[in-house]
């Protein structure tokens, strides 16, 4: 079976086209697709410096019972921005990076079982996520590499729900053979950088979890 595009979680109620080799997955992006959207595709990963958060979560640190993600050492994420002055605001911010450290651990291997990947995805986005894990496990394939989130600008809608919109620069992931090791590097294009818009809502314990996802490959706002 051939590994499913880097980075790219299927849409809701379609799986995203596989690639004809391995090798040739890479060359596609990461991209996150919505319920009735189309199969958008982009490249890359995902980074985070020394695989731990680049900003403390203020919903975190009031939370003792959150799982621990630790990501591989050849897999970094970068978030920026995550200090705005609001508090609630930087919580959805905190909660938004460990969604995505939480796919990539799943994806990895550091959290097998997807605890993480569950508490911090909900309805449409948990399937979705699951499903694209389970694609990469079949497939024999990782990720590895760096990616890193910008221009993230947050909007409250109400008490306990939020969109958060965001980009990523993707150009520096890739995806892995597990058995060999391969690594399979590919060409920097416009689809490398990805706008990603979400929806999060807080839960009774506080966790602000990822409900809905959309991404648009080589967005226009997100080009360097």
């Amino acid at each position: 079976m051939n590994a499913p595009q880097p980075f790219q979680e299927p849409t809701v109620n379609s799986r995203p086209t596989f690639l004809t080799t391995l090798a040739l997955t890479a060359a596609a992006a990461l991209t996150l697709s919505a319920c009735g959207s189309g199969d958008d595709k982009a490249g890359g990963t995902q980074a985070e410096d020394g695989n731990k958060p680049t900003f403390p979560s203020a919903s975190a640190a009031a939370s003792p019972d959150r799982p621990k993600i630790e990501l591989p050492p050849d897999l970094t994420l970068t978030f920026e921005g995550g200090e705005t002055g609001d508090p609630v605001k930087d919580a959805i911010l905190a909660d938004s990076a460990e969604r995505m450290r939480a796919v990539d651990a799943a994806i990895t291997g550091t959290d097998p079982e997807g605890k993480a990947l569950a508490f911090y995805n909900t309805g449409k986005a948990l399937k979705a996520a699951q499903d694209w894990v389970a694609q990469f496990d079949e497939a024999g394939a990782t990720l590895t590499g760096e990616a890193r989130y910008y221009d993230r600008e947050v909007s409250l809608r109400g008490k306990d729900s939020a969109t958060l919109i965001f980009c990523a620069d993707e150009s520096k992931g890739f995806s892995k053979d597990k058995k060999t090791n391969e690594i399979h590097t590919t060409p920097v294009t416009k689809n490398s950088y990805v706008l990603y818009s979400t929806r999060l809502d807080k839960n009774a314990d506080g966790v602000w979890r990822t409900s809905q996802i959309v991404s648009t490959r080589g967005a226009a706002q997100c080009q360097p």
